[in-house]
């Protein structure tokens, strides 16, 4: 037994080593782009464009003009500004929580799609090469949800109703926000642990050792609020009507399960209450002119004029899988959940505005971006293990595995543009 216990942790030592080496690979890169856009001042006017200026000021206790409830990030940047400066020690903070996300979403991918992928069923054992084919779909499906991106027309080519690639579409990756890859980490950790409270929901023979993602879920839904809410503001309207269906269902049964998830929420909804006083309260830089508004395409229209071609290039491979795979939303709880958040997200976006001088700002959007990650995580992971247990006519998995390298395609060309300076407004 301790031989077979050996050879499996060797079999899978080569998958996390190359592991390693791609996420100090990627960590470079990240830190790089970061890094340029904390110094940007010093490249010219509209190089590096982010939101980075209000952050550092905030950093520093200083007035920003905006209410930040960002204590996370810009509290673990304030311990490395007396030793490197302002600009650094944001660059810093935010290379670690995003390096973060990228390992707990590999650890979170070996423990789902692995146990499915590289211990076949039967007990029997993969030939070398079938391992490492594997293994490198697994760190494929992990690296390039980093890098996907909305869909675009080449350079020159304007499609009908839309004046911006980026603005009015949107990206699971929009890489000029730095809040938003420093909670990723914690909404990746949220979302797993979240699903698997929820398989455990309704079960009277639930392990006493499942009871222990009650708070790990709280925890990781508490860290993700304080570190930029758009994510939980999604995520809990899905929770929601989520419980809501299941406690209609079980005709009432179940409560005890209601009650419990309840809990874990409370700390979350607590913090929530005081960073809305803090963003719209009269004491705000809102002021009475701040609040939440109700219109249909309000806000998004200020910089499209047509949304369902956006709708469709910013997720068009999600929307193509869910046309194949409609089925395994009853039977996959992750892929029920994520592109339960997508839904949301992009109700939350198409419905909702805040008032004010932050009309423009969009920033409803943020909920549906975290929406288009997640739709595009939980389809990659299931297109991953359509193609290793061959669950699909091959034609079918070779037009979603063309969608979704379209994307990725794009990912990467976007990616370069705003690696070397460019302002997501001038992406046209």
């Amino acid at each position: 037994m301790k031989t077979e216990k050996t050879n499996s942790g060797d079999k899978h030592l080569s998958l996390w080593v190359a592991f390693g080496v791609c996420l100090i690979l990627y960590t470079v890169l990240m830190a790089q782009l970061f890094y340029r856009q904390t110094i940007h001042d010093s490249f010219g006017f509209q190089v590096y464009g982010s939101d980075i200026d209000a952050y550092l000021l905030e950093m520093q206790g200083l007035d920003s003009g905006f209410d930040f409830p960002y204590p996370v990030y810009f509290g673990l940047a304030r311990l490395f500004i007396p030793a490197f400066g302002v600009e650094t020690a944001a660059a810093i903070s935010i290379s670690i929580l995003n390096t973060l996300a990228v390992v707990v979403l590999f650890m979170e991918i070996y423990l789902t799609l692995g146990r499915e992928i590289l211990t076949p069923a039967g007990g029997e054992d993969l030939t070398k090469r079938s391992r490492a084919l594997r293994g490198f779909l697994l760190l494929f499906a992990c690296f390039s949800m980093f890098f996907v991106s909305m869909l675009f027309a080449p350079k020159g080519v304007y499609l009908p109703g839309m004046d911006h690639k980026y603005l009015g579409v949107f990206s699971p990756n929009p890489y000029h926000n730095q809040t938003y890859f420093a909670v990723r980490a914690f909404s990746i950790a949220a979302m797993f642990s979240f699903a698997r409270v929820m398989e455990a929901y309704g079960r009277p023979d639930k392990d006493k050792k499942e009871y222990i993602d009650y708070p790990i879920f709280s925890v990781w839904l508490l860290l993700s609020t304080l570190t930029k809410p758009s994510f939980t503001l999604v995520f809990g309207s899905m929770a929601f009507v989520s419980l809501m269906v299941r406690l209609i269902i079980g005709k009432g049964k179940n409560v005890k399960d209601i009650f419990l998830v309840g809990i874990t929420f409370l700390p979350t909804i607590a913090v929530l209450l005081v960073q809305f006083g803090g963003v719209f309260g009269s004491s705000s830089h809102a002021g009475e002119d701040g609040g939440i508004g109700f219109g249909l395409f309000t806000a998004w229209k200020v910089y499209m004029t047509n949304i369902p071609l956006a709708i469709v290039l910013a997720a068009a491979f999600p929307l193509w899988m869910l046309i194949f795979n409609f089925k395994r939303l009853k039977d996959h709880m992750f892929y029920r959940f994520s592109m339960g958040l997508y839904l949301a997200g992009l109700l939350e976006f198409a419905l909702l505005y805040e008032k004010g001088d932050r009309f423009i700002h969009l920033n409803f959007s943020w909920g549906y971006m975290h929406g288009l990650f997640f739709a595009f995580l939980a389809s990659g992971m299931l297109l991953v293990e359509n193609t290793v247990k061959k669950k699909q006519h091959p034609l079918i998995l070779t037009t979603e595995w063309i969608a979704f390298l379209w994307h990725l395609l794009c990912g990467f060309i976007y990616f370069r543009f705003i690696y070397y300076g460019g302002f997501y407004y001038s992406f046209l």
